[in-house]
């Protein structure tokens, strides 16, 4: 299966057989993974929450969809905020890519007018020292490149297939693997 090493913007794509319920299925954008421990956001689980019902000024400056998403279940009722925002802004933590954390205390006509996309989650995924490299080896997860277009694609719900379908085989091939195999 791939060889890519985890890394800040990769994707960390859940295998059929993770059977944790809060990460079946799901797409992690890791924001960062050394000696620390590992941090992420699942990016295929858009609530139904509005994101002007819990932080009303935020809402216009958000991209589609405009809800919170599911970042993980890490502080789940902590709000965290990605951007892709114009290089070379003061003040912002980057992550990769142009990708930069995004202080939801801020000023938002002034972040919102540097900001090409914004997405907030509620949560995060987090892992010990040495547990992700753990979930790697017993093959809980699949490790790929990412970009910010997974990290704000307007169609989040099928990311997880998608993100697959474009992998050589046999990842393209996994991604018509059934939710439960017992009913096929």
């Amino acid at each position: 299966m791939p060889g890519v090493e985890p890394a800040a913007g990769r994707l960390l794509i859940a295998t059929p057989l993770l059977g944790d319920p809060h990460f079946s299925r799901t797409v992690v954008y890791l924001l960062e993974h050394d000696g620390g421990g590992s941090v992420g956001v699942v990016l295929n689980r858009p609530s139904h929450t509005p994101v002007g019902q819990v932080l009303p000024d935020w809402h216009d400056a958000v991209s589609g969809p405009a809800v919170v998403f599911g970042g993980g279940p890490v502080q789940p009722d902590g709000a965290l905020c990605l951007g892709q925002l114009e290089s070379g802004a003061a003040g912002l933590r980057e992550v990769v890519d142009g990708v930069s954390t995004v202080d939801l205390d801020g000023d938002v006509a002034v972040i919102a007018s540097i900001a090409r996309r914004l997405r907030v989650f509620a949560g995060h995924a987090g892992w010990s020292p040495g547990q992700l490299d753990g979930e790697l080896e017993e093959g809980a997860w699949w490790v790929l490149n990412g970009s910010p277009e997974d990290l704000f694609s307007e169609d989040p719900r099928t990311m997880w297939r998608r993100v697959l379908r474009r992998q050589p085989p046999p990842l393209s091939l996994i991604s018509t693997f059934p939710s439960d195999p017992a009913l096929n």
